[in-house]
């Protein structure tokens, strides 16, 4: 597949994250909140999130931004649904290193989350995708 074609295919897959957000919503009762915002763009999150036995069994997003911010959030509920917080952890690494155009671990598939691999051209929207991931991490280690 050519680059264009490919950057097609991620855009494509980033608006359909956008417009039909997946675990968008809060949950209630014992969740994990976390409440994070990106001042210099106005994105913000309120995440909450169900863990039990080590694992991630729950995850939904709220929140206004543009589309690379609640693309990744939607994104980031979707992949760690069902993982065990040291793989959702693992994951936040490896996203980190995409972000940063760095080498990254590929022993975990990412599915669509690759799509925001473009990010990484565009140090001013690297905030953007990571607020998420920083907020996942965040609530994780408060349960900790």
């Amino acid at each position: 597949m050519s680059f264009n074609n490919l950057d097609a295919l991620y855009r494509q897959v980033i608006m359909d994250h956008y417009k039909n957000p997946r675990n968008k919503g809060s949950l209630e009762d014992g969740s994990l909140t976390v409440d994070m915002n990106n001042p210099t763009c106005g994105d913000r999150i309120h995440l909450t999130m169900t863990v039990k036995d080590g694992k991630v069994e729950e995850a939904k997003f709220d929140g206004e931004g543009c589309s690379i911010s609640m693309a990744s959030a939607s994104m980031m509920t979707q992949a760690i649904k069902g993982k065990d917080v040291e793989t959702a952890y693992k994951m936040a690494e490896i996203f980190s290193d995409m972000m940063q155009g760095k080498e990254y671990d590929e022993d975990i598939d990412l599915g669509d989350i690759e799509a925001l691999q473009g990010v990484s051209k565009f140090p001013a929207r690297i905030k953007c995708a990571t607020l998420a991931w920083k907020a996942m991490e965040k609530g994780l280690k408060e349960n900790e």
